[in-house]
């Protein structure tokens, strides 16, 4: 279950197109924000996070309103040994930003893909996280030799197609649905050392947040400000 959109439907495609592929660009850009990779272990923040998004921001992220129940079954289902899901924490350590790659199989263009899913917290928006977790998972999916990066998304989602847009993607539209395609760029000694790099920055990131957090519940179980 890579999604809970019914791929057969998101692949249809019509004439109408904006642009030519191009290589995504460079995940750094001038203002880094940390990107951790998830593990099963992280489920639980994970559903709290989406669970959290209305249901407007639901429909965007999944194609309709889904139901809390949906949305549980869709995160007891995401396999983290052949996917990748990637987070934005804040300092209290709550997951603001959210992306999925899915690695696919059989894909009709017979060529290597993967898939890009995002959410962002409302009250997180306008900060990069979504274009910055699209550039990571750019990276990610590029270093694992996958050539084009698909984003199925409703028509109405302005802002995910503006970041496919400004990665360089071909958008075709469908009507309500649209689907954008990046060209990545082959991967390369100096993409794998940045994905090492990112990795442990993030991680160090984290770290730091987590002892800042024990030390604020110590003061506040002693009773100190």
């Amino acid at each position: 279950m890579d999604t809970l959109f019914d791929r057969e439907q998101r692949h249809a495609k019509v004439p109408e197109r904006h642009g030519a592929a191009r290589p995504a660009k460079p995940a750094f850009g001038l203002r880094w924000i940390p990107v951790r990779t998830l593990a099963p272990r992280h489920r639980p923040r994970l559903l709290k996070h989406l669970l959290a998004l209305d249901d407007r921001d639901r429909y965007l992220r999944f194609g309709y309103a889904a139901s809390d129940a949906q949305i549980e079954r869709y995160v007891e289902h995401i396999n983290f040994e052949r996917d990748e899901v990637f987070g934005v924490f804040d300092r209290r350590l709550a997951l603001v930003a959210v992306a999925h790659l899915a690695y696919l199989e059989g894909h009709a263009s017979g060529r290597p893909c993967a898939e890009f899913g995002v959410s962002v917290a409302k009250a997180s928006r306008g900060r990069g996280y979504g274009e910055r977790l699209f550039d990571h998972a750019a990276l990610h999916a590029r270093n694992r030799g996958v050539d084009t990066l698909l984003v199925h998304a409703l028509s109405e989602n302005t802002a995910m197609l503006r970041i496919a847009h400004n990665a360089g993607a071909s958008i075709v539209r469908d009507g309500p649905e649209s689907e954008a395609r990046v060209q990545l760029a082959p991967e390369n000694l100096a993409s794998h050392m940045e994905e090492l790099v990112e990795g442990h920055a993030a991680d160090l990131d984290y770290r730091l947040k987590l002892q800042v957090n024990r030390v604020d519940e110590l003061l506040c179980a002693s009773g100190r400000d």
